[in-house]
């Protein structure tokens, strides 16, 4: 058996980033928070964080973590339960961590879950990232589910698909008019002197474009990143160069328009989550899938 006073130490030396913050939060000595890690490292065999600058978990650590997180959700679920109205009259709040890429979380995924979040008294702590990279979130603990493109269950894990978010390539007229030659051809030359608007480095979107459409792998052109979507899709309005927007997003945007109209990246999207789930964490994965099936196209069979 596991005791619950090592492994709390353990998520808020996580958590907080270090011993000294988790001693702190925990009320405790930085003596009694290291000896209580130590223990649970000899009790497991293992070493469960890395000590440096920062600390991090282990593959041990992470999850260890994963199965507290898992604990105590359902410790506030059984909490609830017992406590009925009494629970839901007074504080009763619990929180949810999950992952999601920015096109998602304010176009479908919080309108979608609003609803039941404010029913059942739930809190989300966001973290925004590629839906290329979300899932080690997911495998390290961090979150409870994620948004995902990737399609293969993690261990422990189940994928949901949720649909399509279709990519259209874009600039502004003037931009979208320097990048066609005179018989009104696209000029992947053209439109690679021109600067691509890019939301972060993790983002890939813009050279899948390139090589699906014109036979491009990786080529070398000037970029600006901007890891907002309303300044992302600002500097593509300014004129600063070419982009990649969620098709629902075009509609009434005559700032933005098709550098080659009618191609684009279909990327889908899966809501991956814990196999054995917490009753809050299951009404939420079936709240994901509802708005992401209302408001995304499906895949192609």
């Amino acid at each position: 058996m596991l005791d619950a006073r090592p492994l709390e130490a353990l998520a808020a030396v996580v958590e907080h980033g270090g011993f000294g913050p988790a001693a702190q939060a925990l009320n405790l000595t930085l003596a009694a928070v290291s000896l209580r890690i130590k223990s649970l490292e000899a009790q497991l065999g293992q070493r469960l964080l890395v000590r440096g600058k920062t600390v991090r978990p282990t593959v041990a650590g992470q999850a260890l973590l994963a199965h507290v997180k898992q604990v105590k959700l359902m410790e506030a679920d059984l909490l609830s339960g017992l406590r009925g109205d009494a629970a839901r009259a007074g504080d009763g709040w619990q929180s949810l961590s999950v992952a999601i890429n920015a096109d998602s979380v304010a176009s479908w995924f919080l309108p979608g879950v609003a609803p039941l979040l404010q029913r059942h008294r739930l809190l989300l702590d966001v973290v925004i990232d590629d839906q290329d990279h979300t899932h080690a979130l997911l495998r390290s603990g961090d979150v409870t589910g994620c948004v995902t493109a990737l399609a293969e269950p993690m261990r422990g894990c189940v994928a949901e698909p949720l649909g399509v978010i279709r990519y259209r390539c874009v600039a502004s007229p003037g931009v979208v008019a320097q990048c066609r030659t005179a018989s009104g051809a696209v000029s992947p030359h053209r439109l690679l002197a021109h600067p691509s608007i890019i939301f972060n480095r993790k983002d890939a979107l813009q050279d899948r474009f390139l090589e699906m459409h014109f036979g491009l792998k990786q080529p070398n052109y000037p970029r600006h990143y901007a890891p907002a979507v309303d300044a992302f899709e600002k500097a593509i309005e300014l004129g600063l160069g070419w982009g990649m927007v969620p098709e629902q997003h075009l509609a009434g945007r005559p700032g933005m328009q098709e550098v080659l109209p009618g191609a684009g990246v279909d990327v889908a999207l899966y809501w991956q989550h814990w196999a054995r789930e917490p009753l809050s964490a299951q009404r939420l994965t079936q709240a994901v899938k509802e708005a992401a099936h209302a408001a995304l196209p499906q895949a192609r069979s």
